[in-house]
């Protein structure tokens, strides 16, 4: 009798473990559905014909359209090959609209490896230290010969006097600015090593900002490429 009372009461505590986890994974399954409209709620209103892209992919989706007549991307990407550093929650602000240019040019501040949303490690030449290049950066290419001058970029890197701005990628398909949103959650990511960044809602001024700034260097380039 009392062996009967313990596998029933065995089985009842399984069946009761099963639906925990079972409604433990329908509540996160839900979260991830719902997050990208949370984390781009409030930029939405900003981007002409807004979609995403991407949803079937790991990650967060992409949320694509027009601002200003021109075609931008907002990707956030998560990024954990960072060495002795927490992950990171990036911002991939790009418009992806062809440049005259015959080489990249890219800026990354303090570059410490591999990351997830770059491949700056890739370009063959590193070039020489410039004036009035921000601390800490450093510059690369694939074609020296052809590189963007200095002078045309100047003029928009005060961003990077913000310690989260983290790439300028200008490129004959178009020009990105990179920005550091959040860090996982310390205690979280030591102990379970897992990138828990909470509730992050894109902020439409930062967002706004992003891309006025990439039209900026937009328009500097092409009038520069254009000389009356």
């Amino acid at each position: 009798m009392f062996e009967n009372v313990t596998i029933i009461l065995g089985i009842a505590v399984g069946i009761a473990l099963v639906v925990r986890l079972g409604m433990k994974f329908l509540n996160v399954a839900r979260k991830r559905q719902g997050a990208p409209d949370v984390f781009f709620a409030k930029v939405k209103p900003l981007i002409e014909g807004a979609r995403y892209e991407g949803e079937e992919l790991a990650g967060y989706p992409q949320l694509v359209g027009r601002y200003r007549g021109l075609p931008v991307r907002l990707h956030p990407v998560i990024d954990t090959l960072a060495i002795r550093k927490l992950p990171s929650l990036w911002l991939l602000a790009t418009i992806p609209e062809p440049l005259p240019l015959k080489a990249t040019f890219d800026l990354m501040m303090r570059p410490a490896g591999p990351t997830t949303f770059s491949n700056f490690d890739h370009l063959p030449v590193t070039l020489d230290s410039l004036p009035d290049l921000p601390l800490h950066a450093v510059l690369r290419t694939d074609d020296p010969d052809h590189v963007l001058p200095h002078h045309v970029v100047a003029p928009h890197l005060d961003i990077f006097q913000d310690a989260r701005a983290k790439e300028l990628l200008i490129t004959p398909k178009g020009v990105r600015l990179v920005w550091q949103l959040a860090e996982a959650d310390r205690v979280r990511y030591g102990v379970f090593r897992q990138a828990e960044f909470g509730v992050v809602e894109l902020d439409p001024v930062l967002t706004r900002d992003l891309l006025d700034r990439l039209i900026a260097v937009r328009q500097s380039l092409l009038q520069w490429s254009q000389p009356s």
